[in-house]
């Protein structure tokens, strides 16, 4: 069996930006019926990623950087994703 697109999600991301945190999970079952859904499969991700190579980019730079990095599954399929990218905070 094939990875699902969430466990290939996480490892494209994790080799990226080698973050302190990552999250993905699927969020295709709000989406029923709508646009880009299709039964069965991972259409819709919800994305969390904080890393310290965020710190000196901007939101949307750092969102185009992550739609780069998950572009192959995007080709396969993948249709949408909810992102909140964060730099780490010290504490």
């Amino acid at each position: 069996m094939s990875e699902t697109r969430v466990v290939r999600a996480e490892a494209l991301l994790r080799a990226a930006f080698a973050p302190c945190l990552v999250e993905v999970r699927d969020d295709s079952a709000r989406h029923r019926g709508h646009v880009g859904w299709r039964a069965g499969e991972e259409t819709h991700l919800v994305v969390r990623v904080v890393a310290e190579s965020f710190r000196s980019e901007s939101r949307v730079a750092r969102a185009r950087r992550v739609q780069k990095v998950l572009s192959p599954l995007f080709a396969e399929g993948l249709h949408a994703l909810t992102l909140k990218l964060e730099v780490p905070t010290n504490r």
